[in-house]
Order: structure tokens, then sequence, then C-alpha cells
């Protein structure tokens, strides 16, 4: 794996790839190039089976690095499009369409872009210190990195309203609360709860997880009869994985399963 400016990178014994934004001094803010590193991380995870993403210090992410995105001529409005198609939401894209589970480990802030790289993961876990956050409304901006299309799928209209345009901040228990996230635990559990539940999904049938994850998010926006032909389609592609036979056999053998993730 090879050495990022902005982010931390390894894999563990148990097939996990663990990325930590690595800026603690400004709160892991997210210049264009820790999208860029991000987005490299997933590409060339090689044999992880499942990604794990957290911040360094006392923040997952306080948004983009707005003093790293200034340092350019270009109108703000022209510049910011510019690192939103080039750098953010490629970024963005990979999180949700890598063929493995994501976890993301929040502590302290998940802010603007922040928030929207917490959430892009299949499985959000808060410390009762972290927060998300929809910052955009108090600097005059608009919500990016997905969060428009996440939210409302989430959380539903009125939350997704009250996030984006009176930018309240949701703490860790209320996320769980409402759905935003999938559980939140005390600070000091963070990291054992995210690495144990990275690990639990990496030692799962890999080729079927990621068929899950694909169905899953494309049913958010298709009809029944489409959705039963995907589901069809990937139930003939996980049925025919050596996952899918040890499966068979464990059951049969009343015992646990070991998959290879193949």
């Amino acid at each position: 794996m090879a050495d990022f400016e902005t982010i931390r990178v390894e894999t563990t014994d148990a097939g996990v790839l663990a990325i930590t934004l690595n800026r603690p001094e400004r709160l892991n803010a997210c210049p264009p190039q820790m999208a860029d590193d991000i987005f490299a991380a997933l590409r060339d995870r090689g044999d992880a089976r499942a990604i794990l993403l957290r911040g360094e210090g006392r923040a997952f992410c306080s948004g983009a690095d707005l003093a790293a995105n200034s340092q350019s001529s270009v109108k703000g409005g022209d510049r910011a499009h510019g690192s939103l198609t080039r750098h953010y939401n490629p970024m963005i894209m990979a999180l949700s369409s890598v063929p493995v589970p994501v976890v993301s480990a929040v502590r302290g802030p998940a802010a603007g872009v922040g928030c929207s790289i917490a959430l892009a993961a299949d499985f959000v876990i808060a410390a009762k210190s972290g927060y998300f956050l929809q910052a955009f409304v108090n600097i005059g901006l608009v919500p990016d990195g997905g969060s428009s299309w996440m939210l409302p799928r989430l959380v539903g209209t009125a939350q997704a309203t009250r996030m984006m345009m009176l930018g309240e901040k949701i703490g860790g228990e209320e996320a769980e609360r409402i759905g935003l996230i999938y559980r939140c635990v005390e600070d000091d559990a963070l990291d054992a709860e995210a690495e144990a539940l990275a690990a639990r999904l990496a030692g799962g049938p890999t080729v079927s997880l990621g068929l899950m994850k694909k169905t899953l998010r494309d049913g958010l926006q298709a009809d029944l009869a489409t959705t039963l032909a995907a589901e069809a389609e990937a139930q003939r592609l996980a049925g025919g994985t050596a996952d899918a036979a040890e499966g068979a056999m464990a059951f049969l053998g009343k015992r646990k399963a070991q998959f290879q993730g193949k």
C-alpha cells in the first residue's frame, strides 16, 4: 500500500483496510488532496474484505478545508464546482460503491463534507462525543458530498430539512435514535466496537455482502419489478461462490461457516 500525504492506511490481520484521516491539527479538515488519497486507497485496497474509516485525534472530519480550497484565483462558486466534480464526488462514489462493507467511526465532529464521508459508510458508529453537522447554511452554501441524497433516505425529509436548513448539530445519541447511524457508544469503546464490527464483516461472505450493498443502494431508486430482477441476478452470482457452498455445508454440518471471501 502506498504512502499518502493526508491519510494513514494499514491492513489488519483480519483483512480490514483501516483508513485514518490524518490531519489532527486541522480537525482532519478535508482538502482535495485528502479526497484523492481516500479514493486511491479504496481503488488500491488489494485483498481487503472490509474498510474501516476513522479520524486521528479528537475529530472525525471538520469538513472541507476552506483555507486549502481558497488558494485559487477562480471565483468561489466555480472553484467549489471544480473541487466537487474532480475530487470530492469521485471519493464519495467510491465509498458508496466499493464492493466490500465500510464502517466509519465518528468521534467529535463529522461536519460538512465530513458528515457525508461518514454517512457514505454502510455502518456508522459514533461516540457520545460525536456529532453530525450540515454546516453549509452557516456560510451561505448548500449541502454537497451527496448529503441531499443520503439524508432524506436515512431520516426522512423533515429531519433532513432540519439538518440542512437550520444547521443544527445531531449528537451521537440522537443520531442513533432517529436512524441516522447504526450505533452510539461510549467514547472509550468506539475504537474497539468499530474494529470488531469491521473484523466481523471481513470474516463474512465477501461477494454476497458486496451484492447486498449494491442491491440495497440500487433499490432505493428502483421499482419492485426491477429490484426483484436485480435480486435474482445477485442470487445467481452469490450462489456460484465457494462461500455459498461452504455456508450450505456448514449449515448441514451444524457448524459455523468459515468464509474465504470467494
